[in-house]
């Protein structure tokens, strides 16, 4: 729906959204005149502008606003590649909107420029009290909530495991030596030398692609991006050296060719494995059709066998702008969406709309009632990583930085810098981003 950023590729540009700058929810409120009596009418600024997920956020507003007569909720949506800019510049003009729906990564960018007004006391300790710890580390700076986490996205690996089968292996990769080994079983060439199947995914299609499953394969080797101190980069490390040079042996042996669109290579059996986030299995079945039977989903692999697990955390919150006139009425409308419980089921409104088009939440209850029996059982490893995953930082020069982090990942699998060359320039580079004042 996350190519941070352009975003993490997600859902949303799988469903291919209008271009559109600005297009208003369907069955929207009237606006208020200010007379007395009149609703206050809140809007709401998300990506969800096109498809099924126009709809699953409709639902619910327009559920609000039905059986509710004193606040009423009026939905707006842009692409999300224009989101983030969108929040800056109708902020600067005055026109913000009084809820926002950002990718997690740019909180500590908003906060910074006075766009997000942190959760009150109450919502807080709900929304600590609910979620899992990654989903609310994605939606905190500082230690101080934002807003309410709404979709979850871990990563882990997909495989086909007929392509698996067919190589001899009966099993998916479990550490790095048995995933290089995989990798190499798996590939195959036509007698010209060109690649029919890549062994493993890399891609250079997005950010989510490029950097989503390099950050997912460092926290594995228990390393990280972003210092703790948030003031600079982590990943001249030993565990980031092994995800390079890891990567550097997959492209130069020729199990993964970076140039393919994995988004296209994998329903169609030209990829045997490959890293991504749990959004994908929505858009899986329907693209594969009866060949999604060979589809399975195991946690990222780990450098040695009994090393713990590790994965990358990315997501969305919702939250209210510092600019709002009503932040009581909206707080108490995103209570009702996250917290509140309702179904037959018992889960959240959020929940529920986020597994209708395939995806999750940071509420591991919630997750594990709607993912009952006929479930996708290829979401579960990402629900599980909830327990161990690691949220993306979210630092006032995080989108930057992980631009930067792309562009260095890109020439060391394209052959333009070494993986010394790569970390080090990935250092500098990110250093003096992290550290300049926004």
């Amino acid at each position: 729906m996350t190519r941070p950023a352009r975003g993490p590729n997600r859902r949303h540009f799988a469903l291919a959204l209008p271009s559109a700058l600005l297009t208003a929810g369907c069955a929207a409120p009237r606006q208020g005149t200010g007379r007395p009596g009149d609703p206050i009418v809140l809007t709401l600024l998300s990506h969800y502008s096109s498809g099924v997920l126009k709809k699953a956020l409709q639902d619910p507003v327009d559920e609000w606003n039905a059986t509710h007569d004193r606040v009423k909720v009026r939905t707006k949506a842009v692409e999300f590649t224009d989101l983030l800019t969108t929040f800056m510049v109708r902020q600067a003009a005055g026109q913000g909107a009084d809820i926002i729906q950002p990718y997690c990564l740019w909180t500590g960018q908003l906060v910074r420029a006075g766009v997000l007004r942190p959760a009150p006391p109450e919502h807080a300790e709900e929304i600590r009290r609910g979620y899992s710890a990654a989903a609310v580390g994605a939606a905190s700076v500082g230690g101080r909530v934002y807003g309410y986490p709404t979709e979850a996205q871990t990563y882990a690996l997909y495989y086909n495991a007929r392509l698996l089968r067919a190589a001899g292996a009966s099993e998916p990769p479990r550490t790095w030596p048995e995933l290089e080994t995989a990798a190499d079983r798996t590939t195959r060439r036509d007698r010209y030398g060109n690649t029919l199947v890549q062994g493993f995914g890399l891609s250079v299609y997005d950010d989510s692609t490029t950097v989503g499953q390099t950050l997912a394969l460092l926290n594995a080797a228990g390393g990280t991006f972003v210092s703790a101190d948030g003031r600079g980069t982590a990943i001249d490390s030993p565990a980031g050296r092994s995800v390079f040079e890891l990567e550097h042996r997959l492209v130069t042996g020729g199990a993964s060719a970076p140039g393919v669109n994995v988004y296209q290579a994998f329903p169609s059996g030209q990829v045997a494995m490959v890293i991504s986030a749990g959004w994908w299995t929505g858009s899986l079945r329907p693209l594969m059709g009866a060949d999604y039977r060979d589809v399975g989903v195991v946690p990222v692999p780990v450098p040695r066998a009994g090393d713990r697990p590790a994965t990358l955390s990315t997501g969305f919150l919702l939250g209210v702008n510092t600019a709002s006139e009503h932040p009581r009425e909206a707080w108490e409308f995103l209570r009702w969406l996250n917290a509140e419980k309702s179904g037959a089921r018992r889960v959240t409104r959020m929940s529920a709309l986020q597994v209708s088009v395939g995806s999750l939440t940071g509420r591991a209850d919630d997750m594990r009632a709607l993912l009952g029996r006929g479930g996708d059982p290829n979401l579960r490893p990402f629900l599980d990583a909830l327990a161990y995953a690691v949220p993306e930082p979210n630092v006032p020069g995080a989108q930057r930085a992980k631009t930067l982090l792309r562009t260095n990942i890109e020439a060391l699998w394209t052959g333009q810098q070494s993986v010394e060359e790569a970390l080090r320039t990935t250092r500098r580079q990110v250093d003096q981003e992290v550290a300049r004042p926004w």
